[in-house]
């Protein structure tokens, strides 16, 4: 495989194992995403979407194979730099938004910033720059409660992109919204990721939505075909 950027999986493997039996999810899967490419990943429920992706964003180690990000071959570092990676190049958009319920729409855009150590005032600046983008520049200081599911939702993705990451990873980014909210919460996903250049990874049921992107790949049987 190319050393040409945005994500590369080469060989990867992963095994689980309940009590006396071993479940080989994936097996020997290779891809690549390039910058400024959407692509889809289906397949059934228990197929593998998911852990394909944590190994991707390097939330779980494989058990085999290797994981590139921007040519940087990722399957010998230590923790600390795997999180260090993970927290300067990768994005993450899940199907259930995970905000802080404590804090306002801006402050949880604002905290993963600072915790990747951009100062108070920039995050605070690109945070309100990006709920402009996602259409809720009014709702900044709700907190998630006071959104609609839809509204929720846009923060995530916002969020998901706050630390200006040149990989996005969405694991059902709609599935939690009625047909016509995530139609319009996907649109916005796609022209938001088009738009920076992102290298996108998107796990997905929806058909209609796949068929929108770039490249459709599918996981059956622990193999991408």
């Amino acid at each position: 495989m190319s050393n040409a950027g945005g994500l590369e999986l080469d060989g990867i493997y992963k095994t689980f194992h309940q009590g006396s039996r071993d479940l080989e999810i994936l097996r020997d899967v290779s891809l690549q995403v390039r910058p400024g490419e959407l692509v889809a990943l289906v397949g059934p429920s228990g197929a593998g979407k998911s852990t394909l992706l944590h190994i991707a964003g390097l939330l779980e180690h494989a058990d085999g194979g290797d994981v590139i990000i921007d040519g940087r071959m990722c399957a010998g570092l230590d923790d600390g730099a795997r999180t260090a990676l993970r927290r300067r190049t990768i994005g993450f958009v899940y199907q259930f938004h995970h905000l802080l319920p404590e804090f306002s729409a801006l402050e949880n855009l604002v905290l993963p910033q600072m915790i990747a150590g951009t100062g108070k005032a920039p995050a605070i600046e690109r945070a309100r720059s990006l709920l402009d983008q996602v259409g809720l520049a009014e709702r900044a200081d709700h907190r998630p409660a006071q959104l609609s599911g839809g509204e929720q939702q846009r923060v995530a993705i916002a969020r998901g992109l706050a630390n200006a990451p040149a990989i996005l990873f969405a694991d059902e980014p709609t599935g939690n919204l009625d047909p016509h909210t995530a139609d319009g919460v996907f649109t916005m996903l796609l022209t938001l990721v088009r738009e920076a250049g992102l290298a996108a990874l998107i796990a997905t049921h929806n058909l209609d939505l796949a068929q929108a992107m770039d490249r459709t790949l599918r996981l059956a049987d622990g193999h991408v075909v």
